[in-house]
């Protein structure tokens, strides 16, 4: 096991004293091809180039000597320091920190940035990554080959954004890009890079900051009544409906919702508070603006999308789970076949609920069916004010079996 494994980040300025000699004892340096090219790297050392941050903490811990690894930025911060103290490693880590590359590409843009949400982009994690970058007004992305601003460009396709392009920070080739998403994808873009993805309307805190990315906002809990909608709603919109589709989806945030038949938007803007990106779908434009102007007065973004479903389903990217609001069996049939995890809808007799339930079982999801019934009572004289009575339908994509 190595004697000792100190991590080292750079951010282009020289290395500290502190650097300088846990390099100088260095019997290892592992680093990036352009960490292994500094001249304070002993010649004598073995050099280990970074791949694979399990293989190289394998080697690590198997080295008879001082370990150092050279990492860009802070490497506490999204990086390698995580890798080197898993358990299964035994690795006992230094680090000698550096500015990481978000503070810096904020910094060169000259924006605050305690009010980001920050995101790892790898091919695997992109679409989520892009799915906060339509959720929310400010966002850092830390990208990697092929999940660069090109690649978020185009999945961010139909969702204006202001793109601040950060590239090869801390370096004599360090450039800086502000663009607009649509045009993003039109370019070749330099590694290591990170993109600042702005817009949407901002979220003005009242006060001084004092959380991490987006603060709660000053309005509790879900299922709120109509009137902080704008007005009545329809019964597949009721507070009770609202709040039990809400607890079987789960929204969250990476996520992509599908509201389809949104009226008023009152579960797409509840849907977003949660930290999800919406896409809200309706016929009617004026059921759009209200969805809209509901999301501006909580502060929230969705994506207004005119159509009618199933036919304008086919433009709109992979969603995570579905509302179905309207449009029967046809539509959650083909909501069904973009495969989401889940799908709620609802059904005011139980013919059409037979109908949706069927419709979800023929796609391969398990199906949940209650009928919800609600009574408004007035606690003034314990007399009955409103009663409502609906099928909620659910459908589950079964896990994948080993």
């Amino acid at each position: 096991m190595a004697d000792r494994v100190t991590v080292i980040g750079w951010d282009g300025s020289p290395l500290t004293a502190a650097a300088r000699s846990a390099l100088s004892a260095a019997t290892l340096v592992a680093g990036a091809a352009h960490h292994l090219t500094l001249p304070e790297v002993p010649p004598t050392a073995e050099r280990v180039r970074l791949g694979s941050l399990g293989l190289a903490a394998r080697r690590i811990a198997g080295h008879r000597g001082t370990a150092v690894v050279l990492a860009d930025g802070d490497p506490g911060f999204f990086g390698v320091v995580r890798t080197l103290r898993a358990p299964e490693h035994g690795l006992e880590v230094e680090v000698v920190p550096a500015v990481s590359s978000v503070a810096a590409a904020f910094a060169r843009a000259g924006m605050p940035w305690d009010d980001a949400q920050i995101v790892v982009a790898h091919t695997r994690t992109l679409r989520r990554a892009v799915n906060v970058c339509r959720a929310h007004p400010k966002v850092a992305v830390l990208t990697s080959p092929g999940a660069g601003p090109a690649e978020l460009a185009l999945l961010l396709e139909g969702v204006h954004r202001t793109f601040v392009i950060c590239e090869e920070l801390g370096t004599d080739r360090e450039q800086v890009t502000v663009l607009t998403s649509e045009k993003a994808a039109d370019h070749a873009w330099h590694d290591p890079n990170v993109v600042i993805v702005v817009g949407g309307p901002p979220v003005t805190a009242s006060g001084p900051g004092w959380l991490m990315g987006r603060e709660p906002g000053p309005v509790r809990g879900w299922g709120l009544p109509a009137h902080t909608y704008g007005g009545e709603l329809s019964a597949g919109e009721s507070a009770g409906l609202r709040a039990a589709q809400l607890a079987r989806l789960g929204p969250r945030p990476g996520d992509l919702v599908w509201d389809i038949g949104s009226g008023a938007g009152a579960f797409a803007v509840e849907a977003a508070r949660f930290g999800a990106a919406v896409i809200a779908v309706d016929a009617e434009p004026a059921a759009l603006a209200r969805a809209e102007a509901a999301a501006r007065h909580f502060g929230v973004q969705l994506q207004a999308v005119a159509g009618r479903a199933p036919h304008v389903l086919e433009r709109l990217p992979e969603p995570d789970v579905v509302r179905v609001g309207g449009g029967g069996a046809a539509v959650v049939a083909a909501c069904a076949d973009r495969r989401p995890e889940r799908i709620v809808a609802h059904a005011s007799t139980r013919d059409e609920a037979e109908a949706l339930a069927t419709a979800l079982s023929d796609g391969g999801y398990a199906v949940e069916s209650v009928l919800l019934q609600s009574v408004d009572l007035d606690p003034g004289v314990w007399t009955e004010r409103d009663r409502s009575v609906i099928f909620l339908l659910s459908g589950r994509r079964p896990a994948p079996t080993a």
